[in-house]
């Protein structure tokens, strides 16, 4: 894969230049190599799980893992496990093969001491902070070797299963919108969406 082509891709979706969107990338790129994964995912093929939890620092991760395997929350083939962490955890569903790989922490540590980071602390949002605070930091995940860059596991056995998606919807009889089938709530008789039957 075009690494800079990837990065350009990476930078359109996810909207701002940081340093954990490009880790999600090169992450994402040496454990495709390690299962020796040649394409993007573009159905369930693969599966990313990634070990961010929400409201933290650098989950922009898992926009450079979306851009880079192709799994995406739209598909259904990446899912958070709230850990607080920055694993990857990619699964190749045709070889029942999986692998593990990680930001090592002394590289976290050195971006949390720069300015970029000090403006992100103090609520400067992203899209703010100038190209030369961020660029260095993209240069650095995109330049640094693999080995000072990550720690990753072996290839390792891994079947992951997954049902079916279901078709089956009904249409809630308060808003008139479309709700799937096992998300309906049914109160005095009526068929209601989770928001309408008050649930939320």
């Amino acid at each position: 894969m075009d690494i800079q082509a990837l990065l350009e891709k990476g930078n359109w979706f996810h909207g701002h230049k940081c340093p954990a969107m490009p880790m999600g990338l090169r992450l994402s790129l040496a454990a495709m190599e390690a299962l020796d994964v040649k394409q993007r995912a573009g159905a369930g093929e693969l599966v990313a799980l990634v070990e961010l939890d929400a409201d933290h620092c650098a989950t922009c991760f898992a926009d450079g893992v979306q851009v880079a395997t192709g799994c995406t929350f739209g598909k259904g083939n990446i899912q958070k496990l709230h850990y607080g962490k920055w694993g990857l955890t990619l699964i190749d569903r045709r070889q029942n093969k999986a692998v593990r790989v990680a930001p090592r922490a002394e590289v976290m540590a050195e971006t949390k001491k720069t300015e970029f980071i000090a403006k992100r602390k103090a609520g400067v949002p992203p899209t703010l902070i100038p190209d030369e605070l961020s660029q260095p930091l993209v240069d650095r995940v995109m330049n640094m070797p693999a080995e000072q860059l990550y720690k990753i596991s072996g290839v390792f056995d891994y079947t992951w299963e997954s049902a079916p998606h279901t078709f089956e919807s009904v249409v809630c009889n308060k808003c008139g919108e479309m709700v799937v089938k096992r998300n309906a709530r049914v109160q005095d008789g009526r068929v209601l969406c989770i928001p309408c039957a008050g649930l939320v």
